[in-house]
């Protein structure tokens, strides 16, 4: 079970977008895609046969998910996460500070 997963709103902790905030668009193994973090400029050449122009492109590049963190909306910080079974048997990811419950 990962502990960031897709949706989830997460702040960047480490590189050149250190503080910035989004949402994971994607999971791809230890990397995540986060929207408007981590741009990068792709020159790619036109596909006339499925009508792509050619250009410039910018696009989110992956980022090691050891540097971003969840998003506490309760109190405006990142937070570790933990994990933790409930009652009714199911696992389910917890804020490590406070102990709340993550997923609804």
């Amino acid at each position: 079970m990962n502990r960031i997963r897709k949706g989830d709103q997460v702040i960047v902790i480490a590189g050149k977008d250190k503080g910035k905030r989004g949402e994971v668009a994607r999971v791809v193994g230890e990397r995540v895609y986060v929207t408007n973090v981590n741009m990068v400029k792709r020159h790619t050449k036109p596909n006339p046969q499925i009508n792509q122009p050619g250009g410039i492109i910018e696009r989110e590049a992956p980022i090691h998910q050891s540097n971003v963190m969840l998003f506490n909306s309760a109190n405006g910080k990142g937070s570790r996460v933990a994990f933790k079974t409930l009652e009714d048997g199911r696992k389910v990811r917890v804020y490590r500070g406070t102990g709340e419950v993550v997923d609804a």
